[in-house]
């Protein structure tokens, strides 16, 4: 990808607790098999505190341009379909991380990964229920298992190179910020810096993507020699901690109509 090419920085940030998130505590707590949440994945808001935390981010945005300084805040929001990632972008535009007038575009492409016939199980739940579906999962590792009517990782990372292809075609050297969810926040990183499975699948084991942490690239000239996106920051919760509101991190919940 030519040098002009490259957003001048890109954020990716991962949506807000949601209600989800909380339902799947609870059950993984409790030993249960199912999230006790019903109706689609695509339409699980946020929780309060998740709200909370996503003015957070807008609030730490909006700093410096507040402060008079060179706006530094998002030019570009591109956001996931799903309501609490839809949530998450418009409580951060309207505390003033991008201006007000910016309209957010929704790309079906930052979906949360799909989880087919494993929508709505915990891990107990699966091998409960899925014993065959677990014991595939463990064979092939959660990079190459697909579970039937779901994706796995390969094939979200091949709708998020088109992504990035589109990024590269209509926003080269803007600011450009992704608001998505856990598994697109590490499949982007795989995507962007070139990485093998075994080394996001080492940056997955160390610790789940904070709700509203924000993962950060700039550009670099002199990167991949004729330039390139490097890595600012990754998981950082600043924004969070700042605005008082708790730091959660938990694997984003699979709640869809059988759960």
């Amino acid at each position: 990808m030519p040098a002009a090419r490259w957003p001048s920085r890109l954020w990716i940030v991962r949506h807000g607790q949601s209600a989800g998130n909380v339902a799947r505590d609870l059950a993984d707590a409790a030993g249960a098999e199912r999230i006790d949440v019903s109706g689609r994945d695509v339409d699980v808001p946020l929780s309060a505190m998740g709200e909370e935390q996503a003015r957070g981010l807008g609030r730490w945005f909006a700093g410096p341009s507040k402060s008079g300084a060179v706006d530094a805040r998002p030019e570009i929001v591109l956001v996931s379909p799903y309501l609490r990632a839809r949530q998450t972008a418009e409580l951060f535009r309207a505390e003033g991380g991008c201006d007000p007038a910016l309209s957010l575009c929704h790309d079906e492409r930052l979906r949360e990964k799909e989880f087919g016939i494993l929508d709505g199980l915990t891990g107990a739940g699966i091998r409960a229920l899925q014993p065959d579906q677990a014991e595939f999962r463990r064979l092939l590792g959660k990079f190459y298992h697909r579970p039937p009517g779901g994706e796995s990782w390969c094939d979200v990372i091949f709708r998020l190179r088109s992504l990035m292809d589109t990024v590269a075609l209509h926003h080269g050297g803007q600011r450009v910020m992704i608001v998505a969810h856990q598994v697109v926040v590490l499949c982007l990183r795989y995507i962007i810096e070139g990485l093998s499975e075994e080394e996001i699948l080492a940056i997955d084991r160390a610790g789940d993507v904070a709700n509203c942490s924000v993962t950060e690239y700039a550009f670099d000239p002199t990167a991949s020699g004729d330039g390139g996106l490097t890595l600012v920051r990754y998981n950082a919760v600043a924004a969070v901690e700042e605005s008082a509101a708790p730091v959660t991190s938990a694997p984003d919940a699979v709640v869809a109509a059988r759960g």
